[in-house]
């Protein structure tokens, strides 16, 4: 009995440590909630500024992005994470400011218009402009893999059909937490473009 209290005790103790720290301390996009239907909630999302890499890698992306704010710029300033990063997959061509091959994005701090933000250094992140737009979401929790986000996007892609919600583009992938964040305490959510 004494063990299993102590064994209990330390999982206790070290999921408490887990939580602690892998809360986000980072800054989060802001949005305004619109609706929701089922699972599927409705974000009104302002303009945003994005470091943007197309990159099929998710290491070389987010090294090259990380890079970036952390002073490879023309500024050789600092610039502060938020979440979540932002990753997309053959994304059309019609989208007007993302390519149409895998890529990876930081979202640059909210309020901050394109002049303030440095240009880098690397040809290979470019600094773009997303204009606001409504976004569905669907969240979901674990390492955000392959199968996961594909389970997600089937799933926001059917109950928007049902609710009869036009979609624009493709969908894309949003994580919010660092690497060393515990698979059932992430947060990751599937978003595509609505028209409503």
């Amino acid at each position: 009995m004494r063990t299993s209290v102590l064994v209990g005790s330390c999982i206790v103790i070290i999921l408490a440590l887990a939580l602690l720290f892998t809360l986000p301390s980072t800054d989060t996009i802001p949005y305004i909630l619109r609706g929701k239907a089922g699972e599927i909630e409705f974000r009104q999302y302002p303009l945003l500024v994005l470091a943007t890499v197309d990159n099929s890698d998710n290491d070389s992306g987010f090294n090259l992005l990380f890079a970036y704010i952390s002073g490879s710029n023309k500024a050789h300033n600092t610039i502060s994470m938020t979440a979540p990063v932002i990753t997309s997959q053959t994304i059309a061509m019609t989208a007007p400011v993302l390519s149409n091959a895998s890529s990876m994005s930081f979202v640059m701090p909210a309020g901050k218009p394109r002049e303030e933000i440095p240009d880098p250094l690397d040809s290979r992140v470019r600094i773009e402009t997303l204009p606001g737009r409504e976004i569905a979401v669907i969240r979901f929790s674990g390492y955000a893999s392959q199968d996961d986000v594909n389970a997600a996007e089937s799933r926001l892609k059917e109950g928007l059909k049902t609710a009869g919600v036009t979609t624009v583009g493709e969908p894309f992938l949003m994580r919010y937490n660092p690497p060393w964040t515990p698979g059932f305490l992430r947060r990751n959510e599937v978003g595509i473009e609505v028209q409503r």
